[in-house]
């Protein structure tokens, strides 16, 4: 069996049912669950009615590179969302069953384990982070390194502080802006630093921006293609002078559009990145089903339903947050469906908060050293806690509730 499969940490999940186990939650309360990050609103019915009418193809093997429409489609949007010149649908965008199956795979492309003149090759992540990247760098042959979120940065992370020795063994970024779980959102000057150290160093900057669409501030937060166009970089840039040298996005209509069961994406950005991507996937066997290509050229092609699945996100943040700050320090996110909130107040460890919520008043949330590791002399996600606002409004607003009575029954213990 490959080594590598023994470095493989439990995933988040796993562990909290860990947590869990022996753990009889309280029958009288029904039970609410913030702890996944999986869409609940509706799937809008225009997407449903595009799936059922595109069965006729069925019939046919589909390409790994996807039908000419839907790589037009998702060109289409790009330049539409991020303002950036002609996307060539040929060479710079790629469909891939869901983010999160690219996301790994991309590390398999660009990882040379072997490169004598780049040894004991890094993979760097943010912390906390989606677990893929660890397993990502471990199976393809790399050590993941971890930078750490700074608070006092609104969650961003401080890549200045990286030694320039760390930076000469990188071969893949992983960036997540809006973050998983901070919804921390790089800014110009942010990727203006990271565009030019892998300019210097020669790696791969793998951009996942799958909570893009879901925000709470007025304006949509920076895509990574957007700020390489307004640094210059859209028209050529690196050695030999390519578009958005050394950038890849990974983007998905899962949060976008409520269809995590469509498992529909994309790669786009660098094209001689994406080529060797294209070869690494006809071998590894990523072609997108043609019904759910037809259904996911009518998504990307539709904002109205977008527009108004943020709204609804956003009714439930404004509703949500105040009534929580009451109890533990938590901030609106700049983007994303998560709360990111520091329990310390509480007397309780992330830990011990999430399994006692649970059992006194059936309420699962996730705790925040689940979703970062020991790194640099901390853990970031310890004493914190990730809450995914999917559920209903008057769902979200009964979690809410309890969770308050939850920390006011911790007082009156103490």
């Amino acid at each position: 069996m490959n080594p590598h499969l023994e470095k493989l940490h439990p995933y988040p999940f796993e562990k909290l049912r860990e947590l869990f186990a022996g753990v009889t939650p309280n029958p009288e309360l029904a039970p609410i669950s913030l702890g996944i990050g999986e869409p609940k609103h509706p799937t809008p019915p225009f997407i449903e009615k595009a799936l059922m009418h595109a069965v006729a193809g069925l019939s046919n093997y589909p390409s790994t590179v996807g039908g000419e429409p839907l790589r037009a489609a998702i060109a289409g949007w790009l330049e539409r969302r991020y303002g950036v010149p002609a996307i060539d649908p040929a060479t710079m965008v790629l469909p891939v069953n869901g983010s999160r199956e690219a996301l790994f795979a991309i590390a398999h492309c660009v990882i040379d384990a072997s490169d004598a003149s780049r040894p004991d090759a890094l993979v760097m992540c943010p912390n906390p982070f989606y677990q893929i990247y660890e397993g990502a760098a471990y199976l393809a042959g790399a050590t993941p390194y971890f930078v750490n979120s700074d608070p006092a940065r609104n969650f961003a992370c401080d890549y200045s502080a990286v030694p320039i020795e760390v930076w000469e063994r990188v071969q893949l970024l992983y960036v997540c802006s809006p973050g998983n779980p901070t919804g921390a959102v790089l800014d110009l000057d942010d990727w203006r630093e990271l565009f030019a150290l892998a300019d210097r160093h020669d790696f791969v900057i793998a951009a996942d921006e799958c909570y893009s669409e879901i925000y709470t501030t007025s304006m949509p937060p920076l895509g990574a293609l957007e700020a390489a166009h307004q640094l210059g970089r859209s028209g050529g840039s690196g050695s030999d002078n390519r578009p958005y040298a050394n950038l890849v996005v990974f983007s998905s209509l899962s949060k976008r559009s409520n269809v995590p069961g469509m498992r529909s994406g994309f790669v786009a950005g660098d094209p001689q990145v994406l080529k060797k991507f294209l070869l690494y996937r006809t071998y590894s066997g990523g072609a997108m089903s043609p019904t759910v290509q037809a259904a996911s050229i009518a998504a990307w092609g539709d904002e109205t339903h977008v527009h108004d699945n943020r709204t609804l996100y956003r009714e439930k943040f404004n509703l949500i947050t105040p009534i929580l700050r009451e109890v533990m320090d938590v901030e609106l996110p700049d983007a994303g469906f998560y709360l990111w909130a520091d329990v310390r107040k509480t007397g309780l460890s992330d830990t011990d908060f999430a399994r006692r919520l649970y059992a006194e008043y059936n309420v699962t949330v996730l705790p925040g050293s689940y979703l970062a590791r020991d790194a640099h002399g901390t853990n970031p996600g310890r004493n914190r806690i990730r809450m995914a606002l999917v559920a209903g409004v008057d769902e979200g607003l009964e979690a809410a509730n309890r969770i308050v009575q939850f920390c006011q029954s911790l007082r009156a213990e103490s």
